[in-house]
């Protein structure tokens, strides 16, 4: 059982350190084998969610690295590997046209697409086998490791075309708001052991001693919040969106943004014990959800669309970890999963085919583009949460979870479904409208389109979608009941009669109201769509609020080490050298000038001692008679 754990993260993470470094010659196969790997890791993921195995090792003096799968964790290495297999699968495609289009200019550019190639498929595994290694850990520095690992991984993928103008900019931008967040896990790390729990594991931390267990949970949050593209930090997503469509269908579907709320519902036990989390992830997730679904309603980029909408639908995720609804919340991941990759996958699919991803130069995209299109649309109509989609279900159960809770939570989150529908039947109005006279001269204004999709494009992106559209299953009374128990969340409420009822007519009405508003549009507040648009000015408050005091900060430290700290060393540099100089005078002028004359006087003296030594024998007697003399005299006077 331990060999197949081990294989579960190896796989992913060892093969695609292996493409990525390596350039073999013939690496067109590296996406088939990328995909091969992908397929493998999904066989081993459905073994080890039926066989539940669990490791330990040692790692450090007294603590072990622990990976195991259990209730929570079958779940999401299912989910994982499983739209990671789908994600590769379409990017076979889309690479192998970009491949195609390069090759055609010369071999030394076909190289620079291959390499780029093995590149991009080598971090996408090692991206996933990140997030599988983050599923499964059960001791916080291994989470650790993954959590830092995948945070570096989405920085590559972000700027993956780096020579694209901006796309630097936004990987260096996402990477650092979300690093930022992430020192919330040292906090916490450090926290916990302060609080004496030792092994670090996660099931532990609630014990630490008081008062650490607060401070260990609002390092987890704040983590937590900051990678799930929460309020305030969800403007990282939108920069997010330079990267190729592949990436931002991984990211923000079953990686990335699904970790910081897997973290949330791996730890409500933590979030109970304290009293004040739970609420304060339930507002913070359900504002998020309102807030970036207005901010989504207001765009006219269909990545940015779907972009803040992953916000707000991961919000939903975050309200049922803050209001106990473990069940409700897994469900709502599952399926956001499949319907954001789905989503994502076709707006990439469009891209490649027509040069762009506005919404009026959409308009009849799907009409163009018949299995894309119907991709679209039933992954548009499952993010409105209509009956009897997935998430209509999914979000009823969070919903039911957050109304015994609190009744304003209750509101707000339906609320927040109705915008939802606004912003999901938004784009795919757009898309599904008849197309315009001379639909080209909106096309090709951010690429060239190929005007075709790649021939792999369909079976992945309606393998999604049929996911999307039948996840629900699990909120039906069997499969929920199924679902609670490998969860453990027996407990948890369940939706009254009446409220999937209610949701149902808020979406629909919501609907009638996009059908009204686009016969006879309405013109809103410039001002209030100008910030919408711009997420909120969420990147330039953190700016103005963060950025700017941290770099004078850092400006004012520069100059205090400049002339404080380098200036003392320098003063003590200067008064070390001057002493020196000093000690140097010192020597030469005594030390070096006593042994000077101390030599010169046995010089002299050797020289007076030379001058009897004649030879001749009459003075040798004459010196000898002199000297009694003298004796006698000494003698004679001292007597």
């Amino acid at each position: 059982m331990s060999a197949l754990l081990w294989a579960l993260v190896t796989l992913p993470l060892g093969a695609g350190a292996l493409l990525t470094v390596a350039v073999p010659r013939r690496d067109r196969w590296v996406p088939a084998v990328a995909v091969t790997v992908a397929v493998a890791t999904l066989g081993i993921a459905i073994a080890a969610a039926l066989t539940r195995p669990a490791v330990r090792a040692p790692l450090f003096a007294g603590m072990d690295a622990g990976l195991a799968v259990d209730g929570l964790s079958a779940v999401m290495v299912v989910t994982v590997a499983a739209v990671t297999t789908a994600v590769l699968a379409f990017a076979v495609g889309e690479f192998g046209a970009d491949a195609g289009s390069e090759r055609s200019a010369d071999a030394g550019r076909e190289r620079s697409a291959d390499a780029g190639r093995g590149r991009f498929f080598g971090l996408m595994l090692v991206f996933s086998g990140a997030m599988l290694v983050t599923v499964t850990a059960t001791t916080l520095p291994l989470l650790l490791m993954a959590w830092e690992l995948m945070g570096a991984t989405s920085w590559a993928l972000i700027g993956h075309r780096r020579r694209a103008p901006g796309t630097a900019l936004a990987a260096d931008v996402a990477f650092l708001t979300t690093r930022t967040a992430d020192l919330g896990l040292y906090v916490a790390a450090g926290a916990a052991l302060a609080g004496g729990v030792t092994t670090l594991r996660l099931d532990a931390l609630p014990g630490a001693a008081s008062p650490w267990p607060h401070v260990i949970t609002a390092g987890i949050v704040l983590a937590a919040l900051g990678k799930s593209a929460q309020l305030p930090f969800s403007f990282w997503l939108s920069r997010a969106m330079e990267g190729p469509s592949p990436v931002s269908a991984l990211l923000h579907s079953a990686t990335m943004v699904a970790a910081g709320a897997y973290l949330l519902l791996r730890l409500e036990p933590l979030l109970t014990a304290t009293g004040w989390a739970g609420p304060l992830v339930a507002w913070s997730g359900v504002v998020t959800a309102l807030a970036l679904g207005v901010v989504a309603a207001a765009q006219t980029d269909l990545k940015q669309l779907l972009a803040a909408s992953t916000c707000a639908q991961i919000g939903f995720i975050v309200l049922a970890a803050g209001s106990h609804g473990v069940a409700g919340g897994t469900t709502q991941l599952v399926a956001h999963a499949a319907t954001k990759s789905a989503l994502f996958l076709a707006a990439g699919a469009w891209l490649t085919a027509l040069g762009t991803k506005r919404l009026p130069a959409l308009r009849g995209a799907a009409r163009a583009y018949p299995p894309v299109g119907a991709a679209f649309t039933v992954g548009a109509l499952t993010l409105a949460g209509l009956p009897p989609l997935s998430l209509w279900a999914a979000k009823d159960q969070v919903l039911a979870a957050a109304r015994t809770e609190s009744v304003g939570l209750y509101v707000v989150g339906l609320m927040a479904a109705a915008v939802a529908a606004v912003y999901s039947l938004k784009a795919l109005w757009y898309v599904t409208r008849p197309l315009p006279p001379g639909p080209e001269t909106g096309y090709d204004t951010e690429g060239r389109g190929t005007r075709h999709t790649a021939r792999t494009t369909p079976v992945p992106l309606l393998a999604l979608t049929f996911a999307a559209a039948v996840l629900g299953v699990l909120a039906l009374p069997g499969p929920d009941s199924w679902l609670r128990g490998l969860l453990g969340a027996e407990g948890e409420p369940s939706p009254e009669a009446w409220e999937p009822a209610l949701s149902a007519c808020v979406a629909l009405a919501a609907a009638g109201f996009v059908r009204w508003w686009a016969s006879r549009p309405v013109p809103l507040p410039r001002t209030a769509v100008r910030g919408a648009r711009n997420w909120l000015f969420l990147e330039r408050t953190a700016r103005l609020t963060v950025f700017r005091p941290v770099l004078a900060l850092a400006r004012a430290l520069a100059v205090f080490d400049d002339r404080v700290v380098d200036g003392a060393v320098r003063g003590i540099a200067r008064g070390g050298l001057a002493a020196a100089q000093l000690a140097r005078r010192l020597d030469d002028g005594g030390v070096d000038a006593a042994v000077r004359a101390v030599a010169s006087g046995a010089r002299s003296l050797g020289r007076a001692a030379r001058r009897p030594q004649t030879g001749l024998l009459h003075q040798y007697y004459a010196q000898a008679a002199a000297g009694f003399a003298a004796l006698v005299l000494i003698i004679l006077t001292v007597r």
